[in-house]
């Protein structure tokens, strides 16, 4: 099996039974738009971490940014006042809305990528996080950031996949296993195997909540569970069973990545 094959069919495993999201009274894939507002907010004001730093040495020469998946901005806008022009893709509205209140001068696109590919403007710095475990077809999606990209692409994902930390909550509450990969180091081999040269390293997000209130991290994981709020007793009872209000330090991975000559 490819790389790519094997990464599509890892992340096929991911799929909720019907009969569970039959039973969910909201859309399980969807975050708050503040959790990624205040994502944003917290980097702007103090950017940490290899990925920032991966990008920001590239706007020593400053240049124009693309960021994709951009949610409200967290991998772009640090780096806005080295940036020549910021351009957003995002297939969430409400997320450019979110981008645009914080950068008004930034151009968005909206639609999901490498579908608006051929609307969007290259940019000397592409960057792309917390987005690859969203994408089956993951050599295209690289590549069209690769062709965007005059000086580098920086990607920032977690180690495994982002939901297998609710895997413990499946299997209480609904019985499921769940999954546990695909990984980072699974998207570094497709992209090595689509011809793109990556480097990585591996490091540790402090602890951080993302969440406002302990209500709103339960909220947003009855919905993750496709639980209905007859059964959010129930959850409180876990979550703090399980210390969900103290999460761990995060293990990240930053990949990055020069276009051809």
């Amino acid at each position: 099996m490819t790389a790519a094959a094997h990464w599509r069919a890892a992340l096929a495993e991911w799929a909720i039974p019907q009969e569970i999201l039959d039973g969910a009274d909201s859309a399980p894939w969807a975050l708050p738009t503040e959790v990624f507002a205040r994502r944003t907010d917290r980097q702007v004001e103090h950017p940490i971490g290899p990925s920032y730093a991966r990008a920001v040495r590239v706007l020593d020469q400053p240049g124009s940014v693309l960021d994709v998946g951009a949610g409200a901005g967290a991998a772009s806008l640090p780096l806005a006042r080295r940036a020549t022009e910021l351009i957003a893709v995002d297939e969430n509205d409400r997320m450019l809305a979110a981008f645009s209140a914080r950068a008004p001068e930034a151009q968005v696109v909206s639609g999901r990528w490498p579908d608006v590919a051929p609307k969007t403007p290259v940019a000397d710095l592409v960057v792309c996080h917390h987005v690859f475990y969203n994408v089956p077809d993951l050599a295209d999606f690289a590549l069209a950031l690769t062709d965007h990209a005059r000086r580098r692409v920086v990607v920032e994902l977690t180690g495994r996949h982002p939901l297998a930390v609710l895997n413990p909550y499946w299997e209480r509450l609904h019985g499921l296993a769940r999954p546990t990969g695909p990984t980072a180091a699974d998207a570094v081999a497709v992209l090595r195997e689509a011809g793109l040269a990556p480097r990585t390293q591996r490091w540790l997000r402090p602890a951080i909540s993302e969440y406002a209130t302990f209500d709103e991290l339960v909220e947003a994981t009855r919905r993750r569970l496709c639980l209905p709020a007859a059964r959010r007793d129930e959850l409180v009872a876990l979550m703090r069973e399980e210390r969900a209000d103290q999460p761990p330090p995060r293990q990240l991975t930053t990949v990055w990545w020069e276009p051809p000559a």
